[in-house]
C-alpha cells in the first residue's frame, strides 16, 4: 500500500478497512483478517495495524472477540459512511475548496469533469 504524508499510517489502514466494510467484502458479524496478517498485506508494523483496529473498535466499526479476533460491527456500514464522510467534510474538503479558489475553478466546472469522468 502506498500512503500519503498528509494523513497517519493508522488512518489510511482505517480507511482501507472501512472501505472494504462499505463494498461489502466484509459483512456485520464477520471476522476481520488477523491484526498480523492486515499489517502483512498492507507492508505496515503489527502495531500500527493494531492502532488502526483500535481507532475503528472505538467507533464502534468493529469489536473484539477476547482470544478469537476481530469482527465487523452491527451497523458498521453507516457508521464507516459517517467517519468518512466527516473526514472528507473536515479535512480534505477545505483543501480542494482552497485549491479551486486558487485556480479559478467554479462548481460548474467540477460537475462538467464529472460528467466527463462518468461517461
Amino acid at each position: 500500500m502506498e500512503f500519503k504524508k498528509q494523513k497517519p499510517i493508522y488512518l489510511q489502514i482505517a480507511d482501507t478497512l472501512c472501505e472494504r466494510i462499505l463494498r461489502e467484502e466484509w459483512k456485520e458479524d464477520e471476522r476481520l483478517a488477523s491484526v498480523r496478517d492486515v499489517a502483512v498485506e498492507l507492508g505496515v508494523n503489527p502495531n500500527t495495524a493494531l492502532r488502526a483496529f483500535d481507532y475503528l473498535q472505538g467507533e464502534e466499526i468493529i469489536y473484539n472477540r477476547r482470544g478469537i479476533g476481530y469482527f465487523v460491527g452491527n451497523d458498521a456500514k453507516r457508521k464507516a459512511t459517517e467517519l468518512q464522510k466527516n473526514y472528507f467534510l473536515k479535512e480534505e474538503l477545505p483543501f480542494i475548496l482552497q485549491q479551486m479558489k486558487m485556480l479559478g475553478l467554479t462548481l460548474a466546472d467540477l460537475e462538467r469533469e464529472a460528467k466527463n469522468i462518468n461517461q
